[in-house]
C-alpha cells in the first residue's frame, strides 16, 4: 500500500512511551465501543499498529541498554 511508505511522515511519533500507551488505550476504547464507522475503525487499527511498533521499539532499546551493564555501570545509549 502506498500509504504505508509515508506513514511516518503523516503521523508524528508519540512524545514518550507513556504517551504512546495512553494513545493506545484511547484507540482500544474507541474500537471496543462499537460506535465507529468502518473507515474510522481502519484508521484506529492502523494507528494502533504504529503505536504498538513504537512501544516495542522503545522496550527493545531499554532491554538493549540493560544488557550493556558492565561492572555495575550502564554504558550510555543513543537512539538509532
Amino acid at each position: 500500500m502506498p500509504k504505508n511508505s509515508n506513514a511516518s511522515e503523516s503521523t508524528p511519533q508519540p512524545a514518550s512511551y507513556g504517551d504512546a500507551v495512553q494513545q493506545l488505550e484511547q484507540l482500544i476504547a474507541g474500537l471496543e465501543s462499537g460506535q465507529l464507522p468502518l473507515e474510522d475503525l481502519l484508521a484506529h487499527y492502523q494507528k494502533g499498529t504504529e503505536l504498538l511498533s513504537y512501544c516495542r521499539d522503545r522496550l527493545q532499546a531499554v532491554e538493549d541498554q540493560v544488557r550493556l551493564l558492565e561492572d555495575g555501570v550502564v554504558k550510555p545509549w543513543t537512539p538509532e
